[in-house]
C-alpha cells in the first residue's frame, strides 16, 4: 500500500473493534466507523462463500454436538469430562487446538480451554470444511 501508514491508529482501530452480526464497528480519534457486508464486499471484491463461524452459530455444521465431538477427540474415552481442556486430546487434535487457540482465535492468557467456537473450528479443520 503506497503512502503513509500510522501503526498507532491501526492499533486503536483493532483495539476498539466490535463485530455485531455482519457489521464491523470501531472508534478512532472521535470518528465512529461502520463497515457493512456491502462495503467490505465492494472494497475487497470478495464475498462470503464459506461457512461463517461466530459465537452461538454452529448451524452451518451438520449434526455438531460439542460434547460428543470433544469426547471423540480424547485419548482416554472413559475420562470424566469437567471442561473442554486441551490436555486430554489426541495428538493431532491437540496440535490443531493449540494452533486455533494461539493463532486463529487468541483470547489472552488462557490457551488451555476450548470454547464452542474453538471446537467447531477444530471440527471443520479435521473434516476439511472450508470456513471464512
Amino acid at each position: 500500500m503506497p503512502g503513509n501508514t500510522y501503526p498507532d491508529l491501526v492499533k486503536v482501530l483493532y483495539t476498539n473493534l466490535l463485530i455485531d452480526g455482519e457489521n464491523i464497528y470501531s472508534h478512532v480519534k472521535g470518528v465512529d466507523m461502520e463497515i457493512t457486508l456491502a462495503v467490505w464486499t465492494a472494497i475487497t471484491g470478495k464475498k462470503y462463500t464459506r461457512l461463517r463461524i461466530i459465537k452461538g452459530n454452529v448451524g452451518g455444521v451438520e449434526d455438531f454436538n460439542k460434547m460428543q465431538y470433544y469426547v471423540s477427540c480424547l485419548k482416554n474415552l472413559h475420562l470424566k469430562v469437567k471442561g473442554f481442556s486441551v490436555g486430554g486430546l489426541k495428538l493431532n487434535e491437540r496440535i490443531i487446538a493449540f494452533i486455533v487457540l494461539w493463532m486463529l482465535t487468541p483470547m489472552g492468557s488462557n490457551n488451555f480451554f476450548l470454547t464452542e467456537k474453538d471446537l467447531v473450528l477444530i471440527y471443520c479443520i479435521m473434516k476439511n470444511i472450508k470456513v471464512n
